[in-house]
């Protein structure tokens, strides 16, 4: 799942060597930190938000599938 928000990240940013995607695991989720440069966070996030729902939407139902 890492991986796939990495990718889906550098194809949205102008500055793809700086994205970073962190997992933090938990006893009963993960949490993946994604860090873009700070001229690319509009970007990741869309208007109104649209990109990083849309994300959040593929890996909800990435997770389910598997």
């Amino acid at each position: 799942m890492k991986e796939l928000v990495e990718y889906i990240a550098k194809a949205l940013v102008d500055n793809p060597d700086e994205v970073v995607v962190s997992e933090v695991v938990g006893d009963q989720t993960s949490v993946l930190e994604l860090k873009v440069a700070k001229e690319d966070l509009g970007k990741v996030i869309g208007k109104q938000g649209r990109s990083a729902r849309a994300m959040r939407t593929i890996l909800r139902n990435k997770n389910s599938i598997t």
